[in-house]
C-alpha cells in the first residue's frame, strides 16, 4: 500500500511529545494488565458516513515481544480521532511494524444497505477477531458485545482511548478508509470525497442534492440531502412543531 506524499508535519514541543508518549504508555499498560501474551483489538471507521465503505480493522499485539526498542514506535499511540492526519499516517506505519498480525474487513455500501449498519458492523468486528484468534489470548472490542458467534471477547467502553490494541485498530481502520475514499474521488469525481471522505458536510449535502447520489452513497442513511430542498424544509418544519 503506497503512502501519499505529504508536507512535513509541524514539530511538537517537548511538553507535547511527553504528553503524547504518556498516552501511548497508558494504553499499553491497560493491555499488559490483562496478563495475556497475545492481545487483539478491533475497531471500525466510517460508521457515520453518508458514502463509502465501513472499514473494520483488527490488530494483534504480542506483548512478549513488545519490549524496549520494539515497543518504542507505539509510544505515541492514540485514538485515531485524537491525532492529525499526518500523525495517523506515522502511527499507521508504526502499527504495521509492531503488530504480529493485522486484519482489515471492507464492508460495502450495498451490504450496509442490505443488512443494516449495526448488523454489518458487528459482523465485520467478528470477522476481524476470527482472523486473529488464535493465537489471541484476549480479544478486545470498542464498545460492542458481538454475540456467541465471535471469539471470546471483552467490550471496552471508549476502548480506543483505553487499550493499545483497540487504538491501533482504530488507526488502521481510519487510514485505510481515508485512502480508499481518496481513490473513490477519481472514480466518482465531483462529490469532494478526497476532502470530506464521505461524511456529511454542507458542501457534500449540496452536491448530492444537485447531482443525486452515486453508487457508493448509502441509500439506507436517512439524510435530508437525499430529498429536494422543498421536502427537506417540510420535514425540518414538521420536526420542530
Amino acid at each position: 500500500m503506497s503512502l501519499p506524499r505529504k508536507s512535513r508535519p509541524p514539530k511538537l514541543s517537548t511538553k507535547s511529545r511527553q504528553q503524547s508518549a504518556k498516552t501511548g504508555q497508558r494504553l499499553l499498560r491497560f493491555d499488559r494488565r490483562l496478563g495475556a501474551r497475545f492481545v487483539a483489538g478491533a475497531d471500525e471507521a466510517g460508521r457515520g458516513s453518508l458514502a463509502g465503505p465501513l472499514v473494520v480493522a483488527g490488530v494483534l499485539l504480542d506483548y512478549d515481544l513488545l519490549r524496549d526498542h520494539r515497543v518504542r514506535p507505539l509510544s505515541f499511540l492514540n485514538d485515531s480521532k485524537q491525532v492529525s492526519p499526518e500523525k495517523r499516517e506515522e502511527l499507521f506505519r508504526a502499527v504495521l511494524g509492531c503488530a504480529t498480525r493485522v486484519s482489515v474487513q471492507m464492508i460495502s455500501p450495498a451490504e450496509i444497505d442490505r443488512e443494516g449498519l449495526h448488523r454489518s458492523n458487528l459482523a465485520g468486528l467478528r470477522r476481524a477477531l476470527h482472523a486473529l484468534a488464535p493465537p489471541a489470548d484476549a480479544c478486545l472490542v470498542d464498545g460492542f458485545r458481538l454475540g456467541p458467534a465471535a471469539p471470546e471477547h471483552m467490550a471496552v467502553v471508549d476502548g480506543d482511548e483505553r487499550s493499545a490494541a483497540i487504538a491501533a485498530a482504530s488507526i488502521v481502520a481510519k487510514v485505510v478508509r481515508d485512502r480508499t475514499m481518496r481513490r473513490m474521488d477519481s472514480l466518482y469525481p465531483g462529490y469532494g470525497f478526497s476532502s470530506h471522505v464521505g461524511y456529511i458536510t454542507p458542501t457534500h449535502s449540496r452536491l448530492v442534492r444537485e447531482r443525486g447520489p452515486c453508487e457508493i452513497h448509502r441509500r439506507s442513511f436517512q439524510a435530508l440531502c437525499y430529498l429536494s430542498e422543498e421536502e427537506a424544509a417540510a420535514r425540518l418544519s414538521a420536526a420542530q412543531e
